[in-house]
């Protein structure tokens, strides 16, 4: 039986690995349910189909620049870990990345994944086209500006069909220069949250929720923008020497650059190096998408509930990213604050979360898809304003729920 990343989710159901995109319609026409899966980082059961999964890593790793008009065609089955530097090599770049290089192009652009800035969008907001194999096994191509509905079709949980390719918005490549300072107060970034988080094109704040001034302040700035970090503002933390871990007992030598080196984008915007496990492994995630203006509020009340998180934690990351259109998109309307939690694979965690829950779910959290929740179908779906919108794609796109997960129809039902 196969499982996702950290083994905390099964895969009953057969795999297989198409080679060509037509073998991916033949595979879809041959099944009453199936379900495209990228690289199973998910926590969540999001991807478990009760049918055959189908993963697109074993298409072409397509990367083609599209110089007309400012993207670039990549495979949806490859991993960012691949497309950096392919990109790169070609002269372009990515505006974000996320901190695994790990995962897939197809399955964090479905989930919404993101990476940080406070002008940067989610994975998601990079789309411009996708090409997607539908129910009945057509190819077709969904585009920004002439699909009314696109914005239903990018982050659409698998529901929709299986994406094959994206076009994504691609700019001149760069490079960022990365510094990590330590013994953060959380009072301060309270006090100062715009200010830290506009500090750096990327800006990720990690913390325990310990009494004391625990939190690392890493700052990825561009340099053909705002050059390396200079010295200040430190915001009352201090430079780390050498390198660190977000998790601070653990070998840094898994992270990528820092102490303010220059680097290609690919190889900074990520906090982990796509040639080592990231984070700890040994992990649960979980992970709420506040809308900014409440962040500060939702900073505060999880802070009122570290007695019972910091013992099962491994690190909490602060980050924001601007709002965008996507229907099911954690940013969808708004400017967006994640806090994320990584957990030790302890089953007391279901014991917290529907404090936290309390706490940051009438702030109008989104819990991240791809994460853990213990939120009902009905609380999920009313955060989301389009979300009839999406079911009636959904309905009108695959009528016979071909590609619902056990999830997908329970949020369907809500």
């Amino acid at each position: 039986m196969r499982s996702n990343w950290s083994g905390t989710v099964d895969f009953p159901q057969a795999w297989e690995v198409p080679a060509t995109i037509p073998d991916v319609q033949e595979a879809v026409r041959a099944q009453d349910r199936v379900l495209a899966i990228g690289t199973a980082h998910s926590f969540s059961p999001l991807a478990v189909s009760p049918g055959v999964h189908i993963g697109t890593q074993g298409l072409p790793p397509t990367v083609e620049a599209c110089s007309d008009h400012g993207t670039a065609l990549v495979s949806a089955g490859m991993r960012y870990a691949d497309l950096g530097p392919a990109l790169h090599a070609r002269g372009l770049a990515l505006a974000a990345m996320a901190s695994l290089p790990h995962i897939s192009v197809g399955g964090a652009i479905a989930t919404g994944t993101h990476g940080s800035g406070d002008l940067i969008g989610t994975l998601s907001s990079a789309v411009r086209a996708l090409e997607i194999v539908t129910a009945d096994g057509d190819l077709r191509w969904i585009r920004r500006g002439i699909d009314a509905d696109f914005a239903g079709w990018v982050v659409a949980l698998g529901a929709l069909g299986v994406v094959t390719r994206l076009e994504l918005a691609v700019e001149p490549t760069y490079d960022v220069a990365q510094t990590v300072l330590l013994g953060l107060d959380l009072d301060v970034v309270e006090a100062e949250f715009d200010a830290v988080f506009a500090a750096a094109t990327s800006v990720s704040v990690f913390t325990r929720w310990r009494p004391e001034p625990d939190a690392q302040l890493w700052l990825k700035r561009r340099v053909d923008r705002e050059g390396p970090w200079g010295g200040s503002p430190d915001f009352g933390a201090r430079p780390h020497g050498g390198s660190m871990h977000p998790l601070e007992e653990l070998d840094p030598v898994h992270c990528t650059p820092q102490g303010g080196v220059p680097g290609p984008w690919f190889e900074r915007l990520p906090h982990f190096r796509a040639e080592f496990t990231p984070s700890s492994g040994d992990e649960i995630q979980a992970e709420y998408l506040l809308p900014r203006a409440h962040a500060v509020e939702g900073i505060r009340r999880v802070r009122g509930l570290a007695a019972r998180i910091t013992p099962l934690l491994h690190v909490t990351e602060i980050r924001t990213m601007c709002a965008d259109d996507l229907w099911l998109s954690p940013a969808e309307g708004r400017d967006t604050v994640g806090i994320h939690f990584t957990w030790h694979k302890d089953k007391r965690i279901y014991d917290v979360l529907p404090a936290i829950e309390e706490a940051l779910l009438p702030l109008g959290a989104r819990p991240h898809w791809g994460k853990v929740t213990v939120a009902a179908p009905a609380q999920i779906v009313s955060a989301y304003p389009r979300f009839d919108d999406f079911a009636r794609l959904v309905q009108d796109t695959d009528p016979a729920g071909k590609f619902r997960s056990d999830t997908v129809a329970s949020l369907l039902r809500a």
